[in-house]
């Protein structure tokens, strides 16, 4: 009997072994992967931020420790970009929080031809944002552009025709537009998920009290999409801050440097004027800034929720 029973025991381990070996073999690629494309260029950016190196130049890299942080924030070029990132960002994540919940809102409560304005609502996720950038481009230009043509020649309103992408405030102003359009639709769905979530009976018993239309949206859907609100803010907040397509395809950063984003910054330190430590150092910045906000987020509406 124990014989048979250790013959069991024997049995069962070597199948357990077995099966562990297959789950490694599973694991190992995506490991490589994760570990190749971005555990290593983490730590090897962190890296090259403590030294100089052009790596057209310089035949190694140079330890110098945090001088090319404490350069960025003496460099007037990174302040423009630091600034315009936080006006880009800042005005993006109020109006793409506010206008996606109140979509959701919307599509949530409609029935008839639900399914038609949610397809018009998704529609542009589908669309890559380097070609909507192309086509706003051409419908913003000041002389040919489709939007000052129709206001011109159609609507007989010249003085509402403007160098859309020539002046600094439009510009800014029509990048995030063309941002917002893209991106919105994925809030919407986000914060959809979260209306959905909300069990029936909760509404269905907040409504029997008395709390119908606005009162039912006030005090019992949006304190129940908490936790929407910190999944929808961190995304937010991270494309507001890392947003590249759009100003680099419309503006390439003008007029002047006005739109010139902190993500292009890196870019153009990094591929044109090739200071990887100078760029590593910059990337590590955004990176810590877009931490600190996410945490903050989080923060206030566990805050609330407490």
């Amino acid at each position: 009997m124990k014989t048979q029973v250790t013959k069991t025991k024997t049995h069962s381990s070597k199948i357990w072994r077995q099966k562990r070996w297959y789950g490694i073999l599973f694991v190992v690629p995506a490991f490589f992967f994760i570990f190749a494309f971005m555990v290593y260029p983490i730590v090897y950016s962190l890296y090259m931020s403590l030294h100089k190196f052009n790596f057209v130049y310089d035949s190694s890299p140079k330890f110098i420790g945090f001088a090319n942080y404490v350069k960025a924030f003496q460099d007037d070029s990174f302040l423009t970009a630091l600034s315009n990132t936080f006006v880009f960002g800042s005005v993006y994540f109020v109006v793409i929080m506010v206008a996606s919940l109140i979509m959701a809102l919307l599509l949530f409560h409609t029935n008839r031809f639900s399914g038609l304005f949610r397809t018009f609502t998704f529609l542009p996720i589908v669309v890559p944002v380097s070609l909507s950038a192309l086509v706003f481009m051409w419908i913003l230009q000041e002389n040919y552009g489709l939007l000052n043509s129709v206001l011109r020649d159609v609507l007989h309103l010249p003085d509402l025709a403007l160098p859309w992408l020539n002046n600094g405030t439009t510009a800014m102003a029509s990048i995030i537009g063309v941002s917002l359009w893209s991106t919105i639709g994925f809030e919407t769905i986000l914060f959809l998920g979260g209306l959905q979530s909300i069990s029936q009976e909760v509404l269905e018993a907040a409504e029997v009290d008395g709390a119908g239309g606005f009162k039912r949206i006030i005090y019992i859907i949006l304190p129940n999409l908490r936790e929407t609100y910190i999944l929808t803010g961190i995304w937010a907040i991270l494309h507001g801050l890392k947003v590249f397509v759009e100003p680099m395809v419309m503006t390439n950063g003008g007029p002047g440097n006005s739109t010139t984003v902190l993500y292009q910054e890196i870019y153009h330190t990094a591929f044109s004027f090739f200071d990887m430590g100078y760029a590593s150092a910059m990337a590590y910045i955004l990176g810590f800034i877009a931490l600190l906000f996410a945490l903050l987020n989080f923060y206030v509406n566990r805050t609330k929720e407490a």
